[in-house]
């Protein structure tokens, strides 16, 4: 605790939040959880992405990540070329401020150390080099929280990335594939744990089995406005047009079999795809939701007989609620997340969407629905567990003084 006469520590938190990506936003809401009911009398800000969103949502003090607001649209005439370059140097004096604030910054959870989805250098990955040399030249302990890592074949991405996780003060990571990852790219990572995804902490909502009725229930699909990873830029449109294809084809024989169908998104450029499947679906039965959160996607889950989706954070959402689900796998996390769980055999490859081969995995899933949720139930008990030991393990790591007076209070306790 923080005595009167002291200056209550300043912790922020840092990274595409805020942007319209529900998965960021609920391992944001994750750490805030943390540090609300463990360190209430810290004083919290963020460096993100959506600033006005985090602020009305979450009701703390947020920063623009970008100095240039035209960060993430391409630059093709000479000013805006101008602009951008001159905003990468600006940022460097930005977040070296902003983090020089701070007694510690949190990065919480996300795939800030992967490129499983298209991403440019010079976008995200360096920012967060720019904030973790920032953290180790200020002395201001930056701590990546239950992070997603993938091996980068871009070398300046991958040598980003690197640098980024060396300087990091503290580091954890959502699955061990993570850390592989890392290690394979020469961080030391002996000292770093594996734990849960950080939206295994949320609260779930009440769960309704299915009735039993023998009238078929909903079924849940999470959209994506997929077009590969990194590697995949060259035949972008072919793997979008396959995905959708095959996902459009898959909705008409759950429609032709009677089956409600709610349409799902995980971030604002997954709306076009929920456009073309309404247009190309023309039923009642087919209908979209509209999700604001993790929270709001878990109410829509718990409803449902079965979920088929694509975002990772879909997935999870799904999974936190006992509801047997289908992953279309678009990056080797999502198959570690789903044996994980124990639904390691219910994957289909996002690239490649076979409406066949899916809806008679699907099938195959609603045939074992009881059995899985009851193995959903004990696997989320443990989910849950291990990451009361990844905040116990960030208290001691970036609250030393708060971890001791815990232990203190046990050993005095009869």
């Amino acid at each position: 605790m923080t005595s009167a006469d002291e200056t209550p520590l300043r912790v922020g938190v840092f990274g595409l939040l805020g942007s319209g990506n529900l998965g960021n936003d609920g391992s944001l809401e994750a750490v805030l959880g943390y540090l609300r009911a463990e360190h209430p009398e810290v004083v919290v800000d963020a460096l993100c992405g959506g600033p006005e969103a985090v602020t009305a949502r979450f009701g703390i003090p947020a920063t623009r990540l970008h100095w240039y607001r035209g960060e993430y649209r391409t630059a093709s005439r000479a000013g805006a070329i101008a602009a951008k370059g001159l905003g990468k140097l600006v940022d460097v004096f930005r977040t070296a401020a902003w983090v020089r604030r701070h007694d510690m910054v949190i990065v919480p959870g996300m795939g800030v150390l992967e490129a499983t989805l298209p991403l440019r250098p010079w976008g995200f990955p360096y920012s967060l080099f720019l904030l973790c040399a920032s953290g180790r030249l200020f002395g201001t302990r930056v701590a990546l929280v239950g992070v997603g890592a993938a091996t980068i074949r871009n070398r300046p991405t991958r040598a980003l990335v690197r640098w980024s996780a060396r300087l990091a003060a503290y580091r954890s990571y959502r699955d061990a594939q993570s850390r592989d990852a890392m290690r394979a790219m020469g961080v030391d990572t002996a000292r770093d744990e594996v734990y849960p995804d950080l939206a295994f902490a949320l609260p779930t909502p009440p769960t309704s089995a299915p009735s039993g009725s023998g009238s078929p229930g909903p079924v849940c699909l999470g959209v994506m406005a997929f077009h590969g990873g990194n590697d995949d830029r060259a035949r972008a449109e072919e793997i979008h047009r396959r995905y959708l294809d095959g996902t459009i084809r898959f909705v008409r024989a759950l429609v032709e079999d009677g089956r409600p169908v709610r349409l799902l998104t995980g971030d604002e450029v997954d709306r076009p795809v929920v456009a073309a499947i309404l247009d190309a679906v023309d039923s009642p039965l087919v209908t979209a939701a509209e999700a604001a959160s993790l929270a709001d996607l878990m109410k829509e889950m718990a409803a449902a007989d079965t979920v088929v989706a694509v975002r990772y954070h879909n997935l999870i959402c799904a999974l936190k609620t006992g509801t047997p689900v289908l992953a279309l796998s678009y990056a080797a996390k999502s198959d570690a997340l789903m044996t994980q769980m124990g639904l390691g055999a219910y994957t289909h490859p996002a690239r490649e969407v076979d409406a066949d081969r899916l809806l008679e995995q699907f099938r195959a899933l609603e045939q074992r629905s009881a059995e899985l949720r009851q193995t959903l139930t004990e696997r989320n008990l443990a989910a849950a567990q291990r990451l009361k030991h990844q905040f116990t393990a960030l208290t001691a790591a970036l609250f030393p003084a708060a971890a001791h007076a815990h232990a203190h209070a046990r050993q005095e306790s009869p």
